[in-house]
């Protein structure tokens, strides 16, 4: 038998082989369409093991052939293969042959890929596997061919890129991820390529179809959201199944894209916007999954917890991360509910915050109303009288309104709320402090001391800007709270009037005219004695109070100067009683100013008509009128007339001549006058007005 050197043409056609190796029969294709794509070997070049089957069949319980088995190339120029021996051993030794390191390499490389397949069943390599066996090159071949061959299951393989991108979130593997990654996108040329086939017929090593990444993304997140309760165990303290589940997801969210932002987004290109994609796949599954448990019956502590998911915690710890931000399109994620999801929470959380209110506010009256019956004093807290009432209720409704604006958005809705505040205001506590009046109970002025407080307190909280009043819920809540002010107020100063009575009667009579000074000096002194009674009322209640009694006693001594049982009857009368009234006023004035009165302006009233008094002149006398009714619009023309009927000396034409001027500068008032006065000055209507003038 003779032996030849190989040749270098040889070597080709055994590159050849190894490199087509892949286009062996497949199942389902017939056999004669495989040959079509098979090389023939030359006649004068055969390859065979050394061990002849028959020895395999002696020997099956021996091991597998070795991959330093030795081989043999038998050139037979005529009939191929010699007859072998009966002895194995001599028959290699006759036929053994020093080759090549390449062509060891060959045999060696068909050796593994022959025994893989007679131990293992068929598997589909991966593309790096099918990178490694040159299958690129056969890509190459098929299109130059006529014919494409089918891809076998291609599930293993996709199996296989999904847990690759599945352990990409482990650091461990970032750098097998790169790689894999790498190879997948540089091969954008063969993607070309192959989107001119049928996609059936694309190898399962092809690029294209390993371009399925954003679908095996999707599974990986949906399964590591479903899985998130495993690894996320700081829920564990949260108090409901649905919170749990909530917050175990949305912080798997944080979670992941922060590693897609430190760790993954580096190993993708940056046109195919990783972050982004993470971001859009997270941000529905979640939403997915939010929409479920939303439309299920869940109760208000779940409510606000999805709400407050939606409308804090995602946008802030999630799209707005300082980490996050730049990398995620927040515009193009949309919300996490759909609208009428989101407002069947929001209708459900405001209902309950609402009835919360209101039952706050009748809670802490009942009780306050509970002590008013059982004869229980309010306490004294920095020396005077008060009451819990405002103090317990109006932080509870200040904190809810927040929340409600912060959690839904919504004015109307905070305008809304606070409303309860002001039906607390007009149907319970006014109705409650009226009955309470009436029936009088002995500790009632140590009561209604401690309500003017509540009231205060009340009114300072309405009347500031910041709170979301609407200006009608406003204007009825300041309303009401005026007429629960005017309550109290009532009944203490209608007391203090009783007793001052006697003394209002003396006024601007002969008695009074005669030695005004002791009448007035024994009405001021029962003032001071009646005052006294408020030093346990609170300092800004007990200023108010007392300016209403400043406002009284002043409108008390105009109503008996108006009655016109004095008449003075020439000038020197007139001088006199004008300066009795100045002195008067003094004397007033300087008792309230004592006691903490901030009413100046009523101090101006009387020294104005005390001047219509002393004057004589008809004309400085209309010029005093005209500005007195510019200064008080709300001073009558029966109310002027009551005070020059004081003046005897008067006749009906100097009476015409000042109503004539009264009524030209009454068309122009003064937009800066002072507060009602004469309003709250009630006199009898007289006949005698101007009707000679008419």
């Amino acid at each position: 038998m003779a032996f030849r050197r190989v040749k270098e043409e040889d070597l080709e056609v055994v590159e050849d082989i190894r490199c087509d190796e892949s286009l062996a029969v497949r199942p389902g294709k017939p056999k004669a369409e495989c040959q079509k794509h098979r090389l023939k070997i030359p006649q004068k070049i055969k390859m065979k093991n050394f061990l002849k089957d028959k020895f395999k069949r002696k020997s099956k319980f021996e091991a597998p052939l070795t991959p330093t088995a030795l081989l043999e190339v038998d050139f037979d120029t005529s009939e191929g293969i010699g007859d072998s021996s009966d002895d194995p051993e001599e028959e290699c030794q006759k036929h053994k042959i020093k080759i090549s390191d390449k062509m060891k390499n060959v045999f060696l490389m068909r050796w593994k890929r022959n025994t893989k397949s007679c131990e293992t069943p068929s598997v589909g390599l991966d593309f790096i596997g099918n990178l490694n066996e040159k299958h690129l090159e056969a890509d190459d071949r098929l299109f130059g061919s006529n014919e494409v061959v089918k891809a076998e299951d291609e599930s293993h393989e996709i199996l296989r890129l999904k847990m690759a991108i599945h352990d990409s979130f482990n650091e461990d593997n970032q750098e097998t991820l790169k790689s894999a990654l790498a190879s997948i996108f540089q091969e954008e040329t063969q993607d070309r390529c192959w989107n001119e086939v049928v996609v059936d017929e694309h190898p399962i090593w092809s690029p294209v179809k390993c371009r399925q990444i954003k679908t095996l993304l999707k599974i990986v997140v949906e399964e590591r959201m479903k899985t998130a309760e495993k690894r996320e165990n700081k829920a564990d303290q949260l108090s409901t199944s649905l919170k749990r589940e909530v917050c175990r997801m949305g912080k798997q969210v944080q979670k992941d894209l922060l590693r897609v932002v430190r760790n993954l987004r580096e190993c993708y290109p940056p046109d195919f916007d990783i972050c982004r994609t993470y971001a859009q796949l997270y941000h529905q599954t979640f939403s997915t999954r939010l929409q479920e448990l939303a439309r299920a019956s869940v109760d208000f502590e779940d409510c606000l917890y999805i709400l407050s998911w939606i409308v804090d915690y995602y946008p802030k710890n999630i799209l707005k991360h300082k980490e996050l931000e730049e990398h995620i399109n927040n515009s193009s994620l949309g919300p996490l509910l759909p609208e009428e999801d989101l407002t069947r929470l929001e209708e459900q959380y405001f209902s309950y915050k609402e009835n919360e209110v209101r039952k706050w506010l009748f809670t802490a009256l009942e009780k306050e109303v509970k002590k008013w019956s059982d004869g229980i004093e309010p306490e004294i807290v920095d020396g005077y009288y008060s009451s819990n009432l405002a103090a317990d209720v109006l932080p509870l409704v200040d904190i809810t309104v927040s929340d409600v604006k912060a959690l839904l958005g919504s004015e109307s809705k905070a305008w809304c709320l606070l409303t309860q505040l002001e039906s607390f205001l007009t149907s319970s506590y006014k109705t409650s402090l009226e009955k309470l009046v009436k029936r009088k109970p002995k500790n009632i002025t140590k009561i209604l001391s401690a309500n003017l407080v509540d009231i205060h307190h009340f009114r300072d909280y309405v009347q500031r800007p910041e709170h979301n009043f609407s200006e009608d819920t406003r204007t009825a809540c300041l309303s009401t709270l005026a007429d629960l002010k005017n309550i109290c107020h009532k009944y203490f100063l209608s007391r203090i009037h009783t007793e001052l009575k006697p003394l209002y009667r003396k006024l601007w009579t002969q008695v009074w005219f005669a030695g005004h000074c002791e009448v007035v000096e024994d009405l001021m002194k029962a003032l001071e004695e009646n005052m006294d009674q408020f030093k346990e009322l609170k300092p800004v209640c007990r200023e108010e109070l007392l300016a209403e009694l400043h406002i009284e006693v002043m409108v008390e001594y105009v109503r008996r100067m108006m009655k016109r049982k004095l008449k003075l009857k020439d000038k020197e009368q007139q001088e006199a009683a004008a300066e009795f009234i100045r002195h008067d006023n003094s004397k007033i004035c300087s008792v309230f100013a004592k006691v903490g009165s901030n009413k100046e302006w009523l101090c101006q009233i009387l020294p104005k008509l005390s001047e219509i008094l002393r004057l004589q002149d008809l004309g400085s006398l209309q010029l005093d009128i005209a500005t007195l009714a510019r200064d008080y619009p709300d001073i009558s023309e029966q109310q002027i007339l009551a005070v020059l009927n004081l003046k005897n000396n008067l006749s009906s034409s100097d009476l015409c001549s000042i109503e004539a001027c009264l009524s030209e500068n009454r068309s122009r008032p003064d937009t800066e006058s002072s507060p009602a006065f004469f309003s709250k000055v009630l006199i009898k209507q007289d006949t005698l007005c101007y009707n000679s003038c008419n």
